[in-house]
């Protein structure tokens, strides 16, 4: 049985071994091989399915998992320093586009130009109501303070005392000891002592003798300087002693009194330079002068310096106190706004106010312009926002800032009575003299 089995293996690898070759033939011949005459179809190559580009992603997250990642900054001072560096790249490309044949920004108009929505921002001195730019202000005030000695000196000297001065807690100070002083004259005009008061004193020197004009303030009112002897020294000092005329008047002294405490110093009022225009599509376009928001050098200075600081804000938390002090600060960036209000005839009202001034302000501005002032009315913002005057926030808070135009509209029950009498509600409202010095917005 077994060799049974081994005639059939043998048997099997002979036919499996090919064509069999003669031993006539030569080594090296060999039958040739049949050659298919059309070339192999490889089938198209079919894209990757959707597990194993699954499966290949997961594969690179491995991979960047694996690989160490740059480190940012772990401590304020390196914070600071990424911050610094910064802002100087930052202000190393700003010089650069300042350079000359770049694209720089529009220089903001001259005062005098025909096409400035305002020629600039000016004051009116409230002494001699003569009109003054901005940096004359100061300058007429004292001298028109000290021109008025001549004819008022007690409330010149009041006027000095609380102008000239600048520290408000040194001059409260000042003038409340000075109270004092006609405070104990009032009370016990017998008494001799009260109505001498010594110059070299330390109340006096720290209090009154550094403020201007508390000197001409008590010459005024009846005090004179006199040479008295002090005991216990040898030569005599300064002192302050009320006359006889002026002791016999204790009315005037605490009038004097009461006019001194109740003063505020003397400051140049905002000049509104009301204009009328013509209807125009200029209206919403204002063309500012640099009295509004131009940038001296120490401006510049001062903006990046509360950049710098507004960035590293941003690396540490801030509480809610800090952050209403900010936005105080923003609020207080612009000093003054221009404004205009489109009447219902299509003319325009403008004015000059200060940015934080109130929108009751503006309400009083156009109603003194109306010829029916008692009339109510509205003003909208742009968007349909009413501006309450009852509410009455602040042209900054109300992002009215450096110019916004608004439009004014009468009250429902104002425009029902104005149809129902006849009238045309869109007809001319502002009085006669201010339309006939109405000016052509260009």
């Amino acid at each position: 049985m077994k060799k049974f089995f081994q005639e059939i293996k043998a048997d099997i690898k002979f036919k499996s071994a090919g064509p069999g070759q003669k031993l006539t033939d030569s080594a090296g011949e060999k039958a040739p091989k049949e050659r298919p005459n059309q070339p192999a179809h490889w089938p198209p190559r079919q894209g990757p399915t959707d597990e194993a580009q699954m499966a290949a992603a997961a594969a690179l997250a491995r991979l960047e998992q694996k690989q160490p990642r740059a480190r940012g900054p772990s401590s304020q001072d390196s914070i600071r320093n990424q911050v610094r560096k910064e802002l100087q790249a930052e202000a190393t490309v700003s010089r650069s586009t300042e350079a000359p044949g770049t694209n720089v920004a529009p220089e903001p108009r001259e005062e005098g130009s025909p096409h400035v929505a305002a020629p600039g921002v000016f004051f009116t001195c409230p002494l001699t109501g003569a009109t003054l730019r901005k940096d004359q202000r100061d300058a007429r005030i004292k001298e028109a303070i000290l021109s008025h000695f001549a004819t008022d000196p007690v409330a010149a000297s009041i006027m000095k005392i609380h102008t000239f001065n600048k520290d408000r807690d040194k001059i409260k100070l000042g003038v409340d000891t000075i109270a004092k002083y006609l405070d104990n004259i009032h009370l016990h005009p017998e008494e001799e002592r009260y109505r001498k008061i010594k110059l070299q004193n330390k109340v006096f020197q720290e209090r009154i003798n550094c403020l201007e004009g508390t000197h001409e303030f008590f010459e005024a009112i009846g005090f004179q300087k006199v040479l008295l002897p002090v005991p216990d020294q040898e030569g005599p000092e300064e002192f302050y002693v009320l006359s006889a005329a002026a002791l016999a008047q204790p009315q005037s002294l605490e009038r004097h009194k009461e006019q001194l405490l109740s003063a505020q110093p003397v400051r140049a009022t905002l000049a509104r330079q009301r204009r009328v225009f013509r209807p125009s599509p200029l209206a919403s376009q204002f063309d500012l002068p640099r009295d509004f928001f131009s940038l001296t050098a120490e401006e510049v200075k001062r903006e990046q310096r509360l950049r710098s600081e507004a960035v590293e804000r941003l690396s540490v938390l801030r509480t809610k106190a800090m952050r209403e002090k900010e936005e105080q600060r923003e609020l207080r960036r612009y000093t003054y706004t221009l404004l205009r209000v489109r009447l219902p005839d299509g003319c325009l009202l403008q004015g000059t106010f200060y940015a934080r001034e109130r929108v009751a302000a503006l309400y009083g501005f156009v109603r003194e312009a109306l010829q029916s002032d008692w009339l109510p009315f509205e003003l909208l913002a742009t968007g349909g926002q009413k501006l309450s005057e009852d509410e009455n926030p602040a042209f900054n808070e109300c992002g009215l800032v450096p110019s916004a135009l608004l439009i004014f509209s009468w009250d429902l029950a104002v425009l029902e009575d104005i149809r129902a009498a006849g009238a045309e509600p869109n007809s001319a409202i502002l009085k006669p003299e201010l339309l006939s010095a109405i000016e052509k917005l260009s």
